[in-house]
């Protein structure tokens, strides 16, 4: 069947253009009681196609995708590599085979800007997520095109942004034996690393480029320095802003991470200005736009291409996340 069958092209409110393309692309059911996992299957270069152009794609109106499982099938038709997720900080449950909650954290907590694992040699390609119940209010997740946050940046503070490219950026966080779900940074060393043994901590560290410290309380891991902006592996002409700087800088909850001692800094180890991290936070918030979720949506997205946040939100709420390469 051919593929304008399978999908319309939707319009909403919410997208915008940039550099002449929409973002992002919105697809619904062309028929009734279209299974968007066989879809899926029949059209996955024209999806492929349209992430590459659009840099995310969010499926809306599929009956077919209402749970979890629903959701998972949805993931392995695209048949790409699931990512384990070692060394992301964020608490996250199991639901369903490769399907985890998006983060644990609680409503009132404001998850800033970041490409996923950004801090770490292996990081998603793609990103899932799926509404299986959308919030009483708030709780939009916004994107944003990384490559224009680095032009804003680069046209504004070409200095600061000259020194991201040469030195780097460098993480250090506090990681206590248990996950700390007060945080949307709180994930334990035990789950991070997937064992309670501190010697095999330290080894599946070293493989992340990361350090580990060990306290009384738990351990400091310092990670970096690792790069801050990157060029697009897909689309070599584009530099972007490839980091977590503002969500490791901000990360709220938890008592251990104070940014003045933890956070982020320049790959050398001096600090980042805090007036340009607030300058870059709002012209994120200007370059941004908020998905507002609905029942049975699903948002693919480039991680490479786009960063992603979480607003606060009145429950219930959830968001369930798959990661891929």
């Amino acid at each position: 069947m051919a593929a304008k069958y399978l999908f319309t092209r939707v319009k909403t409110p919410f997208q915008r253009k940039f550099t002449g393309e929409t973002f992002p692309a919105v697809l619904s059911p062309a028929m009734p009681a279209c299974d968007l996992s066989a879809a899926v299957k029949e059209e996955k270069s024209l999806l492929e196609s349209l992430l590459h152009r659009h840099g995310a794609i969010l499926f809306r109106g599929f009956d077919s995708t209402a749970t979890g499982a629903d959701f998972n099938d949805v993931v392995e038709a695209f048949g790409y590599e699931e990512l384990p997720y070692v060394g992301g900080p964020a608490p996250r449950t199991r639901v369903v085979g490769r399907v985890f909650t998006a983060n644990d954290a609680p409503p009132h907590r404001k998850i800033h800007f970041h490409h996923e694992m950004a801090h770490l040699p292996s990081y998603p390609r793609k990103l899932f997520f799926f509404c299986e119940e959308e919030a009483a209010s708030g709780g939009e997740t916004p994107i944003l095109l990384s490559h224009i946050l680095y032009e804003r940046m680069k046209e504004k503070y070409p200095n600061f942004v000259g020194n991201i490219e040469e030195l780097g950026l460098m993480y250090t966080r506090f990681l206590e034996g248990e996950d700390d779900t007060s945080s949307a940074l709180g994930r334990g060393w035990k789950s991070m690393f997937g064992t309670s043994d501190k010697i095999v901590a330290q080894q599946r560290a070293a493989k992340l480029n990361a350090k580990l410290e060990w306290t009384e309380n738990g351990v400091k891991m310092i990670v970096g320095p690792v790069p801050g902006i990157k060029r697009d592996e897909t689309r070599p002409h584009r530099k972007i802003w490839f980091n977590s700087m503002v969500a490791a800088y901000t990360a709220e909850g938890g008592g251990r991470n104070d940014p003045k001692k933890t956070g982020v800094s320049f790959g050398d180890g001096k600090p980042l200005p805090e007036n340009i991290i607030h300058d870059c936070m709002k012209i994120m918030e200007e370059e941004s736009i908020d998905i507002p979720w609905q029942k049975g949506d699903i948002l693919l997205i480039d991680n490479l291409a786009v960063l992603h946040s979480r607003k606060p939100f009145t429950p219930p709420r959830t968001i369930l996340a798959a990661l891929c390469n």
